[in-house]
């Protein structure tokens, strides 16, 4: 039943109070935070730019790799930002207009949902690479490539419509203060008079339909991958089969790990403190580990680094 709201006034504004706990160390946490940022930044760039450079490296996984990289700096840049302008801000808070927290919220979603399904047809690629290996120019051409990263932009793109529609049509008369650092959807629902119900469960079956649909396809690809390693007769080989998957391997247990322990739930009442630990983890962290990870396991990538940039101490590995 929606509220009576003939004397309410329809909150035009937020104030995200973000970290304001530690209000004491906000230049520390400033501090930090900004350096995992430009960390991330220059990662990212830099693995866009060697790929770009250099020729061996223009291959479907590689390809996979620089959406990865791209995906990585929107997705940082739309929460990071604002919450270091909360840590010099007055008291600690940012206020933010109604528009501009349901978009960043939509946009948040949006590349949120992009990389899992990026992750998915990157596990896609390494199963044919490996199980496959003969058809693997046929069932992964610079088409086909073309045409799943294009899929996997538009479903990111599609995933949050119904929700943040449904979240455009609840009534927000007050307080207006988020206990986060950015516009996520429970702090938000937290805040709303209306009777969330129909919300909390859409939101819950589009994010559990997202992480099921793509783990479900790094499951099966990564399932298949195991059995082909173990019918191979070589201890040698197999190492070397698993190493071109472990930086992905990697990637995803971290990113999924997170995503599914704060999504894949229907109440707005948490740990709100815990939730944004979890938040800074995968809007923040795994953004600035995941070219690391790429980078440090895989020799390909070392070797292009270092005769891009010329760090003549990669160029013997």
């Amino acid at each position: 039943m929606q509220p009576n709201t003939k004397n309410w006034t329809q909150v035009t504004e937020f104030v995200m109070v973000g970290f304001a706990g530690v209000h004491e160390a906000r230049f520390l946490f400033f501090t930090l935070f900004l350096t995992m940022y430009l960390f991330t930044l220059v990662e990212n760039l830099a693995i866009i730019l060697v790929v770009g450079l250099d020729h061996q490296l223009w291959k479907p996984m590689y390809f996979f790799l620089t959406h990865l990289s791209c995906l990585e700096i929107w997705y940082t840049s739309v929460t990071v930002p604002e919450m270091l302008a909360g840590f010099i801000g007055v008291d600690g808070g940012r206020s933010i207009s109604y528009a501009g927290c349901l978009s960043q919220l939509f946009i948040f979603t949006f590349l949120g949902a992009t990389e899992c399904f990026l992750l998915a047809a990157m596990a896609y690629d390494r199963y044919v690479a490996i199980c496959m290996p003969l058809r693997y120019g046929a069932l992964v051409s610079w088409g086909t490539c073309i045409r799943l990263a294009a899929a996997c932009w538009l479903v990111g793109f599609l995933t949050p419509m119904l929700p943040i529609y449904l979240m455009s049509q609840l009534i927000f008369c007050g307080p207006n203060v988020i206990d986060h650092f950015f516009c996520d959807a429970s702090p938000l629902l937290a805040l709303s008079c209306s009777d969330v119900t129909l919300k909390e469960t859409v939101d819950f079956l589009v994010s559990l339909a997202v992480l099921l649909a793509s783990s479900t396809v790094i499951a099966v690809s990564y399932g298949n991958i195991v059995w082909t390693l173990l019918h191979i007769p070589s201890a040698a080989e197999r190492r070397k089969a698993f190493s071109t998957c472990a930086a992905h391997l990697t990637v995803v247990s971290l990113f999924y790990g997170t995503l599914f322990f704060i999504y894949v739930r229907t109440k707005v009442a948490s740990s709100i403190n815990f939730n944004k630990v979890v938040s800074v983890f995968y809007s923040i962290v795994t953004p600035m580990l995941n070219p690391v990870i790429y980078s440090l396991r895989n020799k390909e990538v070392k070797g292009a680094l270092g005769r891009v940039f010329s760090f003549k101490s990669w160029k013997g590995q």
